[in-house]
């Protein structure tokens, strides 16, 4: 059985399209407890979508188009589905990867990444949630076949995280995974998102491609991950600065297990804007810097305020960076579109008295797949610039 409801807000070509979200308020109807099934009816009567409700803004997340059951079968196809487009779309020598990616995957809600031979699980929002069981049965088999025989539950936010053990044992330390044959350190209990950055892949490889003989500066460097990936691209120097001490601490054994040691690192546990202001005051700069914020936008209402932010970062960043060097900055925030990003940069650049040239746009890469009538999801922006005179 299914609760029924009806939309009253002209949205049925988007939702046919794919769009995996109804807010509350485009429906007519009440609503059954978050986690129930629900059949969204067209304003004729026909079976519009189908999904679990939820709790909060999102009235329903819908899971399929089609006049379907949603039950243990389906969370078993889609898993299965998504474990099958890994298998193409993971590149070598890589052991850490997203294997589940909620809306994009058509299991909103739903997140798991794999490192190794440990996995993490986490759910956006009640509905999923309700589902635990049946998707950690349906993710067993396919874990199974992966090689992984520990799955963890993060849940949650900062000062408030908790970890359950689904399968197998908590990791005692950070584990080591391999990304494109880089060696990474992930703290999968209290590192930030379920261990690492894996949206950035694409970016970390690309940026071991044209780090050779420059000085570089990692902003917000976390673990690492692009300070590695410069120093195994040929780098001449490497400054990583982040305020969490514990992820430098994992950054310095990056360079350790790659065998770096013979490039100079720093690393600076401090906020990134006392340190620019202090390079200033040095009047130091860098060849080729990376800006990769946490996001500055977690909500629409906090829009103006993350371009502020963005245009300070920029600017200040930009001002630190030699003529002809290279820029790679990154936003991380749905509610933050490409060109209003790119804006930013423009406002940066103008400050420090260049003009940008444009090298590369990117984003996620293929384990993070976004649907096309989504672009809330596409949520990732990355541009690599190069100041001209």
């Amino acid at each position: 059985m299914t609760a029924t409801v009806t939309l009253r807000k002209r949205l049925e070509r988007v939702l046919r399209q794919g769009h995996p979200w109804i807010f509350r308020d485009a429906l007519a109807g009440e609503l059954p407890e978050p986690g129930a099934v629900v059949t969204v009816l067209d304003d004729r009567g026909g079976l519009l979508v189908r999904g679990l409700a939820e709790a909060g803004p999102i009235g329903v997340r819908v899971f399929t188009t089609r006049d379907e059951p949603v039950d243990a079968g389906l969370f078993v196809e889609r898993i299965r589905s998504a474990a099958g487009l890994r298998a193409r779309v993971v590149p070598p020598e890589t052991t850490a990867y997203r294997l589940v990616h909620g809306e994009g995957d058509r299991l909103p809600g739903v997140v798991c990444d794999v490192y190794g031979e440990h996995a993490v699980l986490q759910f956006d929002g009640q509905a999923a949630q309700k589902w635990q069981d049946v998707i950690v049965e349906a993710l067993g088999t396919v874990l199974d076949d992966l090689g992984v025989a520990h799955l963890l539950q993060r849940s949650g936010g900062r000062g408030e995280r908790r970890v359950e053990v689904l399968r197998g044992r908590r990791p005692t330390s950070a584990v080591e995974v391999l990304e494109c044959g880089m060696r990474l350190r992930a703290d999968l209990v209290q590192g930030q998102k379920t261990g690492l950055f894996l949206d950035h892949r694409e970016s970390r490889r690309r940026l071991r491609g044209f780090a050779r003989g420059l000085g570089v500066l990692n902003l917000y460097g976390y673990t690492g991950g692009f300070s590695i990936a410069a120093g195994l691209g040929g780098a001449a120097s490497v400054d990583t600065v982040d305020s969490a001490a514990p992820a430098l601490e994992l950054a310095v054994q990056g360079f350790a297990d790659n065998g770096l040691s013979a490039v100079p690192h720093r690393i600076h546990a401090t906020k990134v804007q006392p340190f620019l202001e202090a390079a200033a005051r040095r009047d130091e700069r860098w060849e080729l810097i990376v800006a990769d914020p946490p996001s500055f936008a977690p909500s629409e209402k906090k829009v103006q305020g993350a371009l502020d932010a963005y245009r300070a970062l920029h600017g200040a960043a930009l001002g630190r960076l030699e003529p002809g060097g290279l820029y790679l900055a990154a936003s991380c925030s749905s509610h933050v579109r490409r060109e209003a990003f790119e804006k930013t940069v423009i406002s940066g650049a103008r400050k420090a008295g260049r003009v940008v040239q444009v090298l590369e746009r990117w984003g996620a890469p293929a384990d993070h797949p976004r649907l096309l009538a989504f672009p809330e999801g596409d949520y990732l922006c990355v541009l690599l610039a190069r100041l001209v005179d």
